[in-house]
């Protein structure tokens, strides 16, 4: 196993010792055994992502962006799929409106989508392996919440089908600028009661990794689609990794 550290955000990879930022090793994390540095680090709260990270949320949005593409005759992809992962839906559909030459129907498509989203992921959506555990496995040693693009409505409904609470929650609705920007993890840091430096963030897609990074917040990063390499402080394959877990209950 490889481990490599970035000096900052997404910037020029550096090797040997591990880079200090925000008080905790940045650290490139491929399998294998976890370096012995990543244990070093305490966050004393976790702000968890919730789409793709949480919850199987993605097929639900996939068949429903799929379905948005057929009834315009177009189809829908990989290429696709990841320019509109973890965006909010008004930013989405913007885009949306210039691919589908759709001038001036932004909101239209907005409530297109959510309809077809909603319909779906109220039959479907389940929790991500790993995900109960880890979250009752922070819960159990530090403060915990919820952060996430979905609107109020989608976010409630996927938390409530998979099963898990959170005593914070924050959604697209809660904030004037969604992630990317780092209103959503200032916010919820802020209601935490925590400084973001000594906080740790779990993120599954780029849009949810800059926003972290653009508030100060240390990010692990547990990509959501194959081939997607996010560079985050802490990259792992999944939440069932031995290592996350044995991380945790060392806090």
């Amino acid at each position: 196993m490889v481990a490599r550290w970035f000096d900052a955000p997404g910037n020029r990879m550096v090797t040997g010792a591990p880079r200090e930022r925000w008080g905790c090793p940045q650290i490139w994390y491929d399998m294998g055994t976890a370096p012995e540095e990543a244990r070093y680090w305490r966050p004393v709260a976790v702000v968890f992502d919730c789409d793709g990270l949480l919850v199987d949320t993605e097929p639900c949005w996939t068949v429903a962006e799929t379905e948005l593409f057929a009834r315009r005759g177009l189809s829908f992809g990989p290429e696709q799929k990841a320019m509109l992962i973890g965006r909010t839906i008004p930013a989405a559909c913007a885009d949306l409106t210039v691919l589908f030459d759709e001038p001036g129907r932004a909101p239209a498509l907005e409530a297109e989508l959510l309809g077809l989203v909603s319909d779906v992921l109220a039959s479907s959506a389940q929790a991500m392996p790993g995900a109960h555990d880890v979250v009752a496995a922070a819960a159990a040693r530090v403060p915990v919440a919820v952060a996430s693009n979905s609107p109020r409505s989608l976010l409630d409904a996927a938390l409530r089908r998979a099963g898990l609470v959170f005593p914070v929650s924050l959604c697209a609705d809660d904030v004037i600028h969604a992630k990317p920007a780092p209103d959503m993890y200032l916010a919820a840091c802020a209601r935490l009661g925590v400084p973001a430096r000594r906080c740790v963030a779990f993120e599954d897609s780029m849009t949810g990794l800059r926003s972290a990074l653009a508030a100060g917040v240390p990010c692990v990063g547990v990509p959501s689609l194959p081939h997607v390499e996010l560079p985050a402080d802490l990259v792992l394959a999944s939440l069932r990794d031995p290592f996350l877990i044995d991380w945790i209950r060392s806090w």
